[in-house]
């Protein structure tokens, strides 16, 4: 049987187990990997805040770390809360030993209810013998501040931060925007290279998010272990993480845990079936008819993660308007629609949150519905399409979707185009998985009904 691909964690324990090493084994194992670990420190905390902070000597991290990299080795690792000068010279001592190319640095300073987790007079050591080693760092707002040496206030500001960081030696810079204000979260990614990529999302009102940036710099660790992309890891870890938020759960009497168990669950083959077969008992009992275009619709959902058409779930056969009814041919399965494969594969790579699709019927009176509805809309023009997309069959759909995410710099809820010679009109509409796909084609179709007075 061959191994799993290996992520270690360098972090504190959190004896509450909402974050730290705790957060991390949980996550790397439900993503797939062998999880290893080097304590740094241990902590007495709860879901009210950290009552205890003991580091471990400098010389057990180190040995820690010998024994794991000296035998096992791994394929990615994460650093945590590291608190001190002195374990911060050990971990860099032992990564510089035995390097470590994919490491990403989380550079914890404050838990989630403000207790420091990193010493004032460790920050420029942090600095100094972390970040080179770094192919990413992921700080949050506060922190990009302390990194940067300014106040981000506005998303200039955030640019100007992350290129600041970057001269600070890490090969990648994730600032996280959690901690911003307002209805959509915004996280910055910038390279060494000079590119940047903007993730937004609706924030999620919940009380829960106890470890998610420990949750998150893990689950990018474990999915650089299994092979994807920079780009790839990062846009696949927000998906986990963001299911975990929604998922999260109440515990204790402060703020509670993400839930990485639930990411995991919601991501796989099955799990991916299954919501596809949900989202159907959606459609059905909406039966949102008018809404079918003359080609027929059908229904998405990619795995998180997805490189190909394999990854891809629909409905054979398409869904179809059969007299008043909606109907389909078969369930659902993998590698079923290359055209809505073409869609959100497109959609990964330019790291939109959103993993399902469906087709549903052009008009103003569908678009003016979307809008009613709460759905943010874009759209392209086959008219701008380049002569060799033309060419290939079904590029269209992959050029357009790109096309506008890089146009408009974030991911609407819709995307349509007004069609072309021999070329219906369509409206997509997206979601993070098929059933809220399917939820929001309903809301259009009763938005559609309320404002004609009749069937949509």
């Amino acid at each position: 049987m061959p191994s799993l691909p290996r992520m270690l964690t360098i972090a504190g324990s959190d004896s509450g187990g909402g974050a730290g090493i705790q957060a991390d084994l949980r996550t790397a194992t439900l993503l797939g990997c062998h999880a290893t670990s080097a304590v740094t420190v241990v902590t007495a905390q709860n879901t009210l805040g950290v009552q205890g902070v003991f580091p471990l000597p400098a010389e057990a991290v180190a040995a820690q770390l010998d024994s794991v990299l000296g035998d096992i080795g791994t394929d990615a690792a994460k650093t945590g809360m590291l608190f001190s000068a002195e374990l911060i010279a050990a971990v860099a001592g032992a990564l510089r030993k035995r390097p470590v190319p994919r490491l990403v640095v989380d550079p914890v300073m404050v838990a989630k209810g403000g207790a420091p987790l990193l010493q004032d007079s460790a920050r420029d050591a942090l600095v100094a013998e972390m970040l080179p080693l770094a192919e990413l760092v992921t700080p949050n707002l506060p922190e990009a501040e302390v990194l940067a040496g300014m106040t981000i206030a506005t998303a200039e500001d955030r640019a100007v931060a992350g290129r600041r960081i970057l001269d600070l030696g890490p090969a990648a810079v994730l600032l996280k925007g959690g901690h911003g204000e307002g209805e959509w979260v915004e996280d910055l990614l910038v390279t060494r290279d000079g590119a940047s990529h903007a993730f937004r999302c609706r924030r999620i009102d919940t009380p829960n998010t106890h470890g998610t940036g420990c949750t998150l710099s893990a689950a990018i660790a474990a999915y650089r272990a299994r092979g994807l992309g920079l780009g790839e890891a990062v846009a696949a870890a927000r998906e986990f993480l963001l299911t975990a938020i929604r998922e999260a759960y109440s515990l204790g009497a402060g703020h509670g845990p993400t839930n990485p168990y639930a990411a995991a669950r919601l991501g796989g083959h099955n799990a991916v079936l299954e919501r596809l077969r949900l989202a159907w008992e959606v459609l059905e009992q909406a039966n949102p008819v008018g809404l079918i275009p003359e080609v027929q619709a059908n229904l998405a959902e990619a795995l998180p993660g997805a490189a190909g058409f394999e990854d891809v779930a629909a409905f054979p056969g398409r869904i179809l308007r059969c007299g008043h009814r909606v109907a389909r041919v078969d369930g659902p399965a993998f590698g079923a629609s290359r055209h809505m494969a073409k869609i959100l594969l497109a959609s990964a790579r330019r790291a939109s949150p959103f993993r399902a699709v469906m087709n549903v019927r052009y008009g103003l009176d569908v678009l003016a519905a979307c809008r009613r509805t709460g759905l943010t809309v874009e759209g392209f023009s086959r008219h701008e399409e380049p002569p060799e997309v033309k060419r290939a069959e079904g590029s269209t759909l992959e050029w357009g979707t790109a096309t506008v995410l890089e146009r408009f710099g974030y991911a609407p809820d819709a995307i349509y185009d007004e069609g072309d010679v021999g070329k219906e009109p369509m409206i997509r509409v997206f979601g993070t998985d098929a059933v809220e796909v399917a939820r929001r084609v309903a809301a259009v179709a009763r938005n559609l009904t309320d404002s004609k007075g009749g069937l949509a």
